[in-house]
Formats: C-alpha cells, sequence, structure tokens
C-alpha cells in the first residue's frame, strides 16, 4: 500500500514516515508541504532521517493523492477539507487526526466521504480509544448524581482548545447519558459562576512545555470520585494508528468512519 504523508516537514509528519518506512507492506509515496515551504522538493525519508527513500515532497497534493492508495493527515481543518476533496478525486483512503473542525468543516468531509473512504478520529491511539468507551459505559452506569470533569494537558504548541481527545471523551460521557454534549458542555469558568448545572460537563485545559497528551476523566459523586486517565508520552502510537486505519480503510465502501470501527470497539 502506498501512502503519502500532508504535512511531512512537520513534528507529525516525520514520526508519521518514520512509522510508514517500518511497517511491513506499506510504502511511502511521497508528502506535502503548502506553495513555497521550504521542504519543497527534498526527500520525505530525508526529512525524517530515514536516508534518501525516493519519496518527494511537493505542493500538489492531487498528483501526489493520484499515485497513492492512502493519505495520512495531521494538519489544519481548512487544509484537511481540501484534502478530503482531492481524496475523493483520487479515489484514496483519507485518514484524519487533525482537530479543532468546526460545523462546516464536519460537513464538507462528510459530503467527500460518500465518495471514498475516511477514517477520522480525534485521538488514534488505541488507548484513547478503549478509554472512550469505557466512559461511556461508566456515565450510564453511575447516572447523573455523579459530575463529569474533563481535564487535558498539551504542549504550549497547540492552538485549539479544547483538545480534540477532549471532545471526544466528552461526546463519550455524552453519549453514555444520552444528552447532547453540545446542551451541557461548559467550556469556561471564571468569575461569579453561581452553582454547577445538573448534567453539565466540564472542560478545563492546561498548556505548557512538551506534553504529548495527557486526559482525565473525572466522575465525581458525593464521598468519592472516579477517574480515568490516559498519558501519552510518544507521538509514534497516534501514528500507528493511522497507519493501521489507513490498511483497514483500504478496499473498504466509502464512508465517514472512526478508530473505533477500525479497533472493533
Amino acid at each position: 500500500m502506498r501512502i503519502a504523508i500532508v504535512g511531512a516537514a512537520g513534528r507529525m509528519g516525520k514520526a508519521l514516515a518514520r512509522l510508514v518506512h517500518e511497517t511491513p507492506g506499506v510504502e511511502l509515496s511521497g508528502g506535502t508541504e503548502p506553495p513555497g515551504a521550504p521542504a519543497i522538493g527534498a526527500d520525505v525519508g530525508e526529512i525524517a532521517g530515514l536516508g534518501h527513500l525516493g519519496a518527494a515532497i511537493t505542493a500538489d497534493a492531487l498528483e501526489l493523492f493520484k499515485r497513492s492508495d492512502g493519505v495520512l493527515d495531521f494538519t489544519a481543518p481548512d487544509a484537511s477539507v481540501a484534502h478530503a476533496g482531492f481524496a475523493a478525486e483520487a479515489g484514496i483512503v483519507h485518514v484524519i487526526g487533525t482537530t479543532g473542525f468546526q460545523q462546516h468543516h464536519e460537513d464538507a468531509i462528510a459530503s467527500a466521504a460518500q465518495k471514498t473512504v475516511i477514517v477520522k478520529a480525534g485521538n488514534m491511539s488505541l488507548g484513547v480509544n478503549l478509554l472512550a468507551v469505557m466512559v461511556k459505559r461508566a456515565a450510564a452506569a453511575l447516572g447523573p448524581e455523579f459530575d463529569i470533569e474533563i481535564l487535558e494537558m498539551h504542549h504550549r504548541m497547540k492552538v485549539d482548545a479544547p483538545s480534540g481527545t477532549a471532545l471526544l471523551l466528552g461526546q463519550a460521557a455524552a453519549e453514555g447519558r444520552d444528552i447532547a454534549l453540545a446542551d451541557h458542555s461548559v467550556r469556561v469558568r471564571d468569575g461569579h459562576t453561581g452553582a454547577r448545572g445538573k448534567g453539565d460537563i466540564g472542560f478545563a485545559t492546561l498548556r505548557g512545555g512538551d506534553v504529548v497528551g495527557e486526559h482525565t476523566v473525572m466522575f465525581a459523586g458525593l464521598g468519592e470520585r472516579v477517574e480515568f486517565t490516559h498519558k501519552a508520552s510518544d507521538r509514534q502510537i497516534f501514528a500507528r494508528g493511522a497507519v493501521t486505519a489507513a490498511r483497514w480503510g483500504h478496499g473498504k465502501a466509502p464512508g465517514l468512519y472512526s478508530m473505533q470501527d477500525v479497533l472493533g470497539l
């Protein structure tokens, strides 16, 4: 399977390239960077410290996609929407690990998924997706007398908040309670807020250093508290999940899938 990487010169792009190179049965077809980027024309392998692999970085995503079987995308919402359109035109698997989407982005991706396989997840790791299943079950079992709070921390360079993973976990909790997350999500508390609303799902965001990703979901009841925590220490877990998703999607019917589909959760 020939896999392309968009944003190939970034931190995640390099991690993806290394993982693809190490995985039997897949090979790098090339990478992309925006027009005018310094890495245009360079070799993906050399950028990732793997040596020359004959997989060039280009600004022409569609041309690259047409000679690939799948693409891994951890970029930005507008870029991911454009890539989804190109993937649909080329008929290849599009794996999206980008976060920070607005509703119009989601709608455009869903439209592209009518023509090709798109696997989209706020987090690609096995541990986080298993955690989401556990959170959903705990939310249903513990009931509304347990308040739900989600705490997340990432490195200082992360630009969106709450993280895609925090929102994924919040959605799992909301589904467990059979409520709409949009109607019960509390993102900011400042000043005299009054008492906590019954059924609210709170989010708290921390940023600093080089933290890859830490998430804790708390169920706070009277006299007891249950916590589920996941800590990521290496971006390779996301890269590994993305490659697994691409291989899983190869040959599947067009549609919008999640990592829980990929992992059978």
